[in-house]
């Protein structure tokens, strides 16, 4: 870790502003950019995985800790998709060259998101994408929709409800304006097109993104190379020692199916 450098990036406007923190490995190409999940930080277990991957390889290394999260700046509760979507796209843009954007959990929709932005805006930069059980429009699916009426009834009333950590500790938040922000960013059964190879990790005992969400997100990805493997006995974190071996040599292939692309060049 002595290699890497954190630093802060100042982003938004008036009430809008937050500083995030960035850790960033400098290396060779194409770069890894790291997004994580809901409550989850730069640190965790798997992107820790990544940065070892990355130093072995010579390659550069960039995460953030979205604000509310980590070491960054900011309420929680103000969390919004809109904004750690931002924050995603700042840091992206304080990158060069092409980039394998590995996004896990709500962080696999943020990096469909940035895909799919960066192909409008006509770059080629996002080279690739690894998605670790995606939690693709997961404000409805996998929140607003499992909620009963009365659950409905307090976040809207309230602003927030706290359900119930699956892995133990404090309950998690979850806010009516994160809920009515996702509503800008759902794809629905509409076409994704992320202009990149996308490979998914999925894990079939995940009880938080079940499985067919991400065999649905497939179908879905206009891309002749879309690629979902299933872990039968995995969980939602796909943190142990063989899910972090299947991680880095998923980005391994996706760095040498990519290599004689001309991504990057735009």
């Amino acid at each position: 870790m002595n290699d890497t450098s954190v630093e802060t990036l100042t982003i938004g406007d008036e009430l809008e502003t937050r500083t995030i923190a960035v850790l960033r490995r400098p290396g060779g190409s194409p770069g890894l950019l790291w997004l994580g999940g809901y409550r989850s930080d730069m640190r965790g277990t798997k992107a820790e995985a990544v940065d070892r991957y990355a130093e072995a390889n010579g390659l550069a290394f960039t995460r953030l800790d979205y604000s509310g999260h980590g070491a960054s700046g900011g309420d929680f509760a103000e969390g919004t998709i809109s904004r750690w979507l931002a924050e995603a796209e700042a840091v992206f843009a304080t990158t060069t060259g092409p980039q394998i954007v590995i996004g896990s959990s709500m962080g696999g929709w943020l990096a469909l998101l940035l895909a799919a932005a960066e192909r409008r805006r006509g770059s080629r930069r996002v080279a690739g994408l690894v998605l670790i059980a995606p939690a693709v429009d997961m404000t409805k699916v996998l929140m607003w929709d499992a909620m009963s009426r009365a659950v409905r009834k307090t976040l809207r009333d309230v602003g927030i409800y706290h359900t119930a950590n699956a892995y133990g500790g404090e309950p998690m938040p979850i806010t009516w304006r994160l809920v009515e922000d996702g509503e800008k960013h759902l794809f629905g059964d509409s076409l994704i097109e992320p202009g990149c190879p996308v490979h998914i990790l999925q894990g079939m005992e995940d009880k938080e993104v079940p499985w067919r969400i991400a065999a649905g997100l497939v179908e879905r990805i206009a891309s002749d190379d879309a690629v979902l493997t299933l872990i039968k006995d995995g969980d939602h974190r796909l943190s142990r020692p063989e899910d972090l071996d299947r991680l880095t040599a998923t980005i391994a292939s996706l760095i040498a199916a990519t290599k004689d692309d001309k991504h990057g060049e735009d």
